[in-house]
């Protein structure tokens, strides 16, 4: 029913990722899609365009109806209204609950390679990052718990960031791996934050699990922005049960200036959870199968690339064996296949060594003429 053939042009209407990148290069780095958004969202926000004054937002009823339907019919997960904050972006979110539950020179555990806002918003709020490196099994990434539970262990650790589905790796956490995360976390009195903004975006044959069916207390930020390729309108809400955290929570929102949103965002998520469903459950079958020409064309052309398995997000990650500068070899790629990849370094400067982060979400012929260009310029 949808188009993701379709090829938009998106240069010259401000865009970051196509904006940013010199003439002539095809942008594969930053995480947004090149899709049109469902026409759903298109039609919310074209309505309220319509109107001539775009002042402050109430977010009214409605919004906060269709995030409870939704989890609820999508994950299984039942959220009061009363433990929901919207605030304007799912990384801003998380330096608000890490403001709210940390001290100065306290440890926030993360898996690493990770989202590399989160070392970011750790270090800007003045704690010190706690990297726990996945281990790659030779099929997935996963756990090295002895590691993780020292880490969690250590008295200066007060909180466990975790990104749920997985970026940049793809992995999309089990209950039982949840469940682990989970008790050791309570035995050492360390509190979960987990961003589960890829929520949506998971491949065939796995589920998607929110960390707030396994553990209550953890504190879950997610949004329709990733998922429904809404980024710019920015909205993302903060699910938090416990009363006085949620209040911390709220006051730290203030104290960053994060409390108010645009007209658009909230219809655009009301729009995505009510009326865009078909929209998502036809996109990941499409990324899926880029995915699996990304495979196929490497088989045959790239020997040097190894791509980790996807269980969900649209980013693949590949090792790039025998490559000691993955920086060096995104920056040849630039210059010479006319290609924007990610390092994996900016994901961790020991965990991301060797591999190269790459969307998938555009159209396929876009991504094959990528692919083509970096055969020819190996």
């Amino acid at each position: 029913m949808y188009n993701f053939d379709e090829l938009i042009e998106r240069r010259g209407t401000g865009c970051v990722k196509w904006d940013e990148c010199p003439e002539g290069v095809i942008p594969m780095w930053v995480a947004d899609m090149d899709f049109a958004v469902a026409p759903a969202i298109q039609e919310a926000v074209r309505r309220r365009a319509e109107h001539p004054v775009f002042a402050y937002t109430l977010v009214g009823d409605e919004y906060y109806e269709a995030i409870i339907s939704w989890f609820q019919r999508r994950h299984g997960w039942t959220i009061a209204r009363e433990h929901i904050l919207y605030t304007t972006g799912v990384v801003p979110g998380i330096s608000c609950v890490i403001k709210a539950l940390t001290m100065p020179g306290e440890k926030v555990v993360m898996l690493s390679p990770d989202y590399n806002c989160f070392f970011s918003s750790i270090r800007n709020n003045g704690c010190e990052v706690n990297e726990s490196a996945l281990v790659f099994n030779g099929e997935r990434f996963e756990v090295d718990w002895q590691d993780f539970e020292a880490r969690c262990a250590d008295e200066k650790t007060t909180v466990f960031l975790l990104c749920n589905p997985h970026n940049p790796t793809g992995r999309v956490w089990s209950k039982e791996e949840l469940q682990r995360m989970s008790d050791i976390c309570h035995k050492h009195h360390v509190r979960i934050i987990s961003d589960e903004i890829h929520c949506e975006l998971v491949m065939p044959g796995n589920t998607f699990c929110p960390m707030g069916i396994i553990d209550a207390t953890a504190i879950i930020l997610n949004s329709s922005s990733k998922s429904f390729n809404t980024a710019g309108l920015q909205i993302a809400n903060i699910i938090c049960t416990d009363a006085e955290t949620r209040r911390r929570i709220d006051r730290a929102i203030n104290i960053h200036e994060v409390c108010d949103v645009n007209p658009f965002a909230p219809l655009s998520l009301i729009a995505a959870y009510n009326e865009s469903e078909q929209w998502i459950d036809e996109l990941c079958p499409y990324i899926w199968e880029n995915h699996n020409a990304l495979c196929d064309f490497v088989a045959k052309h790239l020997p040097q690339w190894k791509v980790m398995p996807m269980e969900g997000t649209y980013l693949a990650w590949v090792k790039i064996e025998g490559c000691e500068n993955v920086e060096a070899y995104c920056d040849e790629l630039v210059k010479k296949a006319k290609v924007w990849l990610n390092p994996g370094t900016m994901y961790g400067p020991e965990s991301g060594k060797g591999y190269i982060r790459i969307n998938l979400a555009c159209p396929r012929a876009l991504l094959m003429e990528a692919l083509e260009r970096i055969k020819d310029n190996q």
